[in-house]
């Protein structure tokens, strides 16, 4: 970066400027100039402002594979209601909650969602379901999108492109009308928006940007407004799967140390009783797209938790072992064909993932049988249309030891063909928690909580016993894949209940700062006005793991290079590791900016101050402002989505 590009960090606009620490003395250039040390001011007893009360909260487990909401009044807080079971269930699979399946017409519009898209796609003629839109699973996108915008798209089962946030704000859309029509039925009058606040869960090790996404697609959908912004709250998966362990009866899970669901303890005792003050637990949430894992201790009387390590994991769900049955079909019936077949048939495609996600669900390390998948006719049909032979020598032909034809139209599957589609995903994820265990942070774990749809695997079970070996307690709650979605209502009900995080990345910005001979390189040199600056300095707000308490702010203050400014434009900067000197630094990237809008707070000062004040505590980072002359507030926005 030059010298010349580095001074206008931010375009040369005059309305836009971008952040120079210096002295108390501004630098005429469109710099603005910190005026107060650089340092945090650690408030954390100060009261996070209380919003408005709501009469219920609502939380939205938006999954990989599956969703569904959950609710609670707040007049009664330990009644969590799950939502009413949906129509057209999957044999072999609860469903307290549908999958997360979306239908558009051929124009476009929403037509449905869950099971309902899935049967309605299904039954369409070939002919007309390809002109239809359907997506599943596609809320990886949001993790897997290295530069995630607005603008993002995603991609039917038909192969057209749809924008994905118009995707999402018709999911969130459609849960919105689910639970206010049950709402209005339990209560037997019609419910009002303004008296929910909304919950939605995402994955921890999830970026800013991918946060911010959710957000501007519940504003999409009108789930809550703009100008009302505390009505949604973001949570993230483990933490509240953590917040609904902490508290549950020994009746409510299966201590997998000792196979029993008692364990010395009377059954109504929880595992909030059997903790004590201090004691550390690690949550692995196993979902369909990621595997989550954080690491809490818990502070009592009040049981509140205090985050030890940084949120980490990665996209090591579920779907994984969808993808190694799709390599495996590939490697028997060619890849050009099952593209074909995919993008051709559809429906018969989402057909033959239903039939294998039930028989997923029967492998178990101990068993001997094979596994049966049924083939849709429309495979069998096709294959034959397009290679001119059967599937039955197509099988025959391929060198895949363990998967056979039965005369009945199935593939069978030798336990261990199928095991071996688990090995890769449940692999990367030993490999991960092993790491976790070797950090200084994570010692004298007392339980392990294995919650997340994914966590009910037999072979995934086994796996996380044998790499333990006995080092802590694994805990299953019963109802395993509800766990984060009754946690998220309870996290609803009161936000402050994790009172210490762990900053998953280091952040601040670029300012120039007095030329030090022996501490700055000379090409970082810049001299005005006879004075010698070191231009590109990272200004840390925070660092990587850095421990954060809720309500706890950065302060630091900035002032408009003319009075005439409006606008002023910040970039943000983040990295992995902890200690960053300059923006230059190899890892460190820009992530953002912040926005101070002085419109409306004209002010007679002839040098005005800014102070703006930044939270990192939270699920969300959040800024506010001041116009320290007049004492009034300047609209501060953070943005991490227009990258």
């Amino acid at each position: 970066m030059t010298e010349k590009e580095s001074a206008t960090d931010t375009g040369t606009a005059d309305s836009v400027s971008s952040a120079y620490s210096s002295p108390a003395k501004s630098l005429g250039d469109p710099g603005i100039t910190p005026l107060s040390p650089s340092h945090s001011l650690k408030d954390p007893d100060q009261n996070v402002p209380e919003g408005p009360s709501f009469t219920v909260v609502v939380a939205i487990d938006f999954g990989t594979t599956s969703s569904g909401y959950a609710y609670s009044f707040s007049k009664e807080p330990e009644c969590i209601h799950t939502m009413r079971r949906w129509e057209g269930g999957d044999p072999g699979v609860s469903n307290q909650k549908t999958p997360t399946t979306i239908l558009l017409t051929p124009e476009g519009k929403f037509h449905s969602f869950g099971y309902a898209a899935r049967d309605f796609y299904h039954d369409l003629d070939p002919s007309e379901s390809k002109h239809w839109l359907y997506l599943e699973k596609f809320k990886m996108k949001l993790h897997t999108t290295a530069n995630l915008s607005i603008d993002t798209d995603l991609q039917a089962a038909n192969g057209k492109k749809v924008k994905a946030l118009d995707i999402f704000a018709y999911a969130l859309q459609f849960f919105k009308e689910q639970a206010l029509k049950e709402l209005s039925d339990q209560t037997g009058s019609e419910f009002d928006n303004s008296d929910v606040r909304w919950v939605i869960t995402v994955p921890a090790i999830w970026k800013q940007p991918a946060k911010q996404f959710m957000r501007q697609a519940a504003y999409k959908s009108s789930l809550v407004s703009p100008d009302n912004p505390e009505q949604l709250i973001i949570a993230l998966e483990p933490e509240a799967a953590s917040i609904y362990c902490r508290k549950l009866r020994l009746h409510q899970m299966i201590d997998l140390s000792s196979k029993a669901a008692v364990n010395g303890y009377s059954p109504t005792e929880s595992v909030g009783t059997t903790m004590a003050q201090g004691d550390r637990y690690v949550v692995v949430d196993c979902g369909g797209g990621t595997v989550d894992l954080t690491v809490h201790q818990i502070r009592l009387p009040e049981g509140h938790l205090k985050e030890l390590y940084k949120a980490s994991g990665g996209p090591y769900g579920s779907i994984g072992i969808d993808y190694e049955f799709e390599k495996l079909l590939c490697k028997i019936f060619g890849p050009d064909f099952i593209d074909q077949f995919k993008i051709k048939r559809p429906a018969a495609w989402v057909d033959l993932m239903i039939a294998f996600e039930s028989r997923k669900r029967a492998a178990a390390p101990e068993r001997t049988n094979p596994l049966n998948i049924n083939l849709p006719f429309s495979f069998i049909d096709y294959y034959k249309k397009f290679r001119g032979h059967s599937v039955e020598h197509a099988l025959r032909k391929s060198n895949v030891d363990f998967v056979k034809w039965s005369s009945q139209g199935m593939l069978r599957m030798n336990p261990d063909a199928m095991n071996a589609l688990f090995k890769p995903t449940i692999d990367h994820i030993i490999q991960h928690l092993t790491e976790l265990f070797e950090k200084p942070e994570v010692c004298d774990i007392k339980f392990l909580f294995l919650v997340g749809g994914f966590a009910e695997s037999p072979l995934l079970q086994q796996a996380v016993q044998t790499m333990l070996q006995g080092r802590c307690r694994i805990i299953i709650p019963h109802d395993v894949g509800l766990t984060i979605l009754k946690g998220a209502v309870l996290f609803g009900l009161d936000p402050s209940v994790i009172k210490v995080r762990r900053s998953p990345l280091t952040y601040g910005v670029g300012v120039l700062n007095r030329f030090v001979e022996s501490k700055h390189p000379a090409e970082k040199m810049l001299v005005k006005d006879g004075t010698r600056w070191c231009t590109d300095v990272f200004d840390t707000f925070i660092t990587a793991d850095q421990s954060v308490a809720l309500g706890e702010t950065v302060k630091r203050s900035y002032t408009p290079a003319k009075p005439s400014q409006l606008v002023i434009i910040i970039n943000i900067y983040c990295a992995e590791k902890d200690d960053v000197a300059f923006i230059t630094d190899p890892g460190v990237r820009k992530c953002g900016t912040l926005r101070l809008d002085l419109t409306g707070t004209e002010s007679p000062a002839p040098r005005r101050e800014i102070q703006t004040l930044m939270q990192f505590g939270d699920t969300e980072i959040r800024a506010m402002a001041v116009d320290v002359a007049t004492s009034k507030t300047v609209r501060a926005s953070i943005d991490f989505l227009s990258n």
